[in-house]
């Protein structure tokens, strides 16, 4: 097995390494001040996810009239920028808006685990079930996508609309609190909102309290998280749910959401492109309400990452020769997904275009980067097992959970974890251990984090509700699916975490490349420079050291 450090990227290590290479970075006050001015009243933030950093390379050296080159013109790019790992959208994102990995920030997978909660009500009533409440052993996945709109069907798996069941910009009539795992409050089996996983504070928070305007559009009514953990840092979450039955376009059957052809999830994006516009233009995201532009604002985009997961056209596409994917090692792009980078080239014009219209464009800074890559880039890479062995650790039982898209989360149930297996007079963490070890070959395991490792990287599983007991590192090009999917994201490779990073304005007069490592926790500091709040108001900025992008 190769080493652990060929796989995670330590922020302390590059920070020494940066520190020797002389890295121009900027550095907030040792005595908490912030005096520098930049000026800037507005930062739009756009995560194209999937997008790695030779994905804007090859693209703009292939289109250098396009979008994206216009961007870089007047930009800094980052080609050795590094999102989190786990590089899952949830943590990935968080990691954007809070400066926070994992450790700070608490979050791990959308779809996840905490050993001191209880699943949500509707969990029970979808079956058929008397709803029990808060009561038996702890420990329960944690369902922050699709599961908690309203319109969440537990029997197809999608929500009815992109609406969710409520009103597009009004997250809580979207969200269902039925839907929402549980927790004991003074005694009370009270439902947890996205906003209270999270362990500290966001951009959102700090820029409305001081007074600005703060929105944002993603996938999910369930990134209501990035308000913050008072839950009040968005004044609008514009969040369509991307996993809801396709009514927008002509051919879409039954079942099929916006993530089942090329052409669905660029009708889902356009959503999200049209409320950006919209707040640009001084409107709420529905264009129903005149309100000033947002201080920050922004959204993530889709496309690319089903046009590099997609096999093959769904039933939306009318192009049926439409292949996902990449063409060769160099990361070429094939047919499918040079349409979604095109799509979203084009959307970059509408924003830049737009801003200039109103006169903002040389008041507004831009960020371009992603929550996560995708892994394998190259298609002969591609391994796809079953993740099923792991539900079959000594330990596991009845309560355990894992999760596997490029790697493995293993929680075990919580009343095994630290107790003694009867079978074997061993603690059951040690079994458990041993046996997923004894089945590395068939899960292509490279490497496996245990409690040691895991608490020095993140906090001790033992002692942290949320931290996986175990998480396993597959070999490069291991995807967990029993279908066609191409690649997946969510683990430690290069592909994985290697994305896109650009700064940009017409300030910038002179484009420029930073080849030193970069974090995309750092982007979250940068805003707040950007506008002029201080960076150190960040928990993560002060607890994890992290810096200003220069």
């Amino acid at each position: 097995m190769r080493g652990f450090r060929d796989y995670f990227l330590s922020t302390a290590a590059i920070a020494a390494a940066t520190l020797a290479c002389g890295v121009m970075v900027a550095q907030a006050d040792d005595d908490g001040g912030h005096s520098r001015r930049h000026g800037y009243k507005h930062v739009l933030l756009i995560s194209v996810d999937g997008m790695h950093a030779i994905d804007l390379k090859r693209w703009v050296e292939s289109r250098p009239g396009g979008n994206f080159a216009h961007l870089t013109n007047n930009g800094v790019v980052y080609p050795n920028a590094y999102t989190t790992a786990p590089s899952d959208s949830y943590p990935g994102m968080l990691a954007q808006v809070s400066g926070a990995t994992p450790k700070v920030g608490g979050l791990f997978y959308d779809d996840s685990y905490d050993r001191t909660e209880y699943p949500a009500k509707a969990f029970y009533t979808s079956q058929g079930l008397e709803d029990p409440g808060c009561v038996g052993a702890a420990g329960t996945e944690l369902t922050n996508f699709e599961a908690l709109d309203k319109s969440f069907d537990y029997s197809s798996g999608l929500a009815a609309d992109y609406t969710g069941g409520g009103t597009l910009g009004q997250v809580y009539t979207q969200l269902d609190p039925d839907h929402m795992q549980r927790k004991l409050v003074n005694g009370q089996c009270v439902p947890v909102y996205p906003h209270e996983y999270v362990r500290t504070n966001t951009i959102f928070e700090v820029i409305k309290a001081a007074g600005m305007r703060t929105a944002w559009s993603d996938k999910h009514p369930a990134y209501e998280d990035l308000a913050g953990p008072s839950g009040k840092g968005l004044d609008e979450l514009f969040a369509p749910e991307i996993n809801s039955q396709d009514t927008l376009d002509a051919g879409a059957k039954a079942g099929d959401d916006y993530t089942k052809s090329y052409t669905g999830v660029r009708s889902y994006d356009s959503l999200k492109v049209q409320a950006v516009l919209n707040w640009i233009d001084g409107y709420d995201g529905t264009r129903t309400q005149h309100q000033s532009v947002p201080a920050i604002f922004g959204m993530n985009f889709q496309a690319v990452s089903v046009g590099q997961k997609l096999a093959k056209a769904g039933n939306a596409d009318t192009d049926k020769s439409l292949i996902g994917g990449y063409a060769d090692t160099q990361a070429t792009p094939g047919n499918a997904l040079t349409l979604q980078f095109q799509f979203v080239d084009d959307a970059l014009g509408k924003f830049i275009n737009e801003l200039k219209t109103q006169n903002l464009y040389d008041s507004t800074l831009i960020i371009v980067s992603a929550k996560h890559g995708q892994s394998p880039i190259n298609i002969k890479d591609r391994v796809a097992i079953s993740d099923a062995l792991y539900g079959k650790a000594p330990g596991f039982g009845a309560n355990g959970f894992e999760i596997c898209d490029d790697e493995a989360l293993v929680w075990l149930s919580p009343e095994m974890q630290q107790a003694t297996n009867p079978a074997t007079g061993n603690p059951y963490y040690s079994d458990a251990k041993a046996y997923i070890l004894a089945h590395a070959a068939d899960l292509h395991i490279q490497k496996l984090l245990d409690r040691d490792e895991l608490t020095k990287l993140y906090e001790d599983p033992f002692r942290n509700s949320r931290v996986p007991d175990f998480i396993a590192i597959t070999d490069h090009g291991v995807i967990c699916t029993g279908g066609s999917k191409l690649a997946e994201h969510g683990g430690f490779s290069k592909d994985d975490r290697n994305v896109l990073l650009l700064v940009s304005s017409p300030r910038i007069k002179h484009a420029k490349v930073v080849e030193d490592t970069a974090f995309t926790t750092q982007i979250a500091p940068t805003i707040l420079d950007a506008l002029d709040l201080d960076p150190r108001s960040l928990q993560a900025v002060r607890e994890e050291g992290v810096e200003v992008l220069k």
